[in-house]
């Protein structure tokens, strides 16, 4: 399986959130869902403001991240995500994040924070 892995990095703003080897990566971007495996032909992708970032790690666990815009570049053996912010779906709060929903105009900062949040707890859920 290792040679069917790649490197990938996900930077916010603040920090770098994660370094290590994958399988497969999946981003939103401005174009849609996109899905990279090793060997993927390069790309510069800008991300969504309200989206998230699926990465299937070597060891089989997935690992998924709220971000917020930003852009995924992609060559043959790396993914690299520079995202304006990004945290992890296991440590979202859904209730607080529901909550902000209700309460936030549609389409703040707010509401498409709390939108990517709830998204990508939804998607860590999700059948492997």
């Amino acid at each position: 399986m290792a040679d069917a892995s790649f490197q990938v990095e996900v930077v916010a703003v603040e920090e770098r959130i994660y370094s290590g080897e994958a399988t497969f990566v999946i981003a939103q971007t401005t174009e849609g869902e996109l899905g990279v495996l090793h060997n993927h032909e390069p790309l510069l992708g800008q991300l969504v403001e309200n989206g998230f970032v699926v990465i299937e790690q070597v060891d089989g666990v997935r690992r998924v991240a709220a971000v917020q815009g930003g852009f995924l570049s992609v060559t043959g053996e790396s993914v690299t995500v520079l995202a304006e912010s990004a945290e992890w779906a296991r440590d979202v709060d859904v209730d607080a994040e529901k909550a902000v929903l209700e309460s936030a105009e549609e389409g703040s900062e707010d509401y498409l924070r709390a939108e990517s949040r709830l998204k990508a707890v939804e998607q860590l859920s999700a059948t492997k």
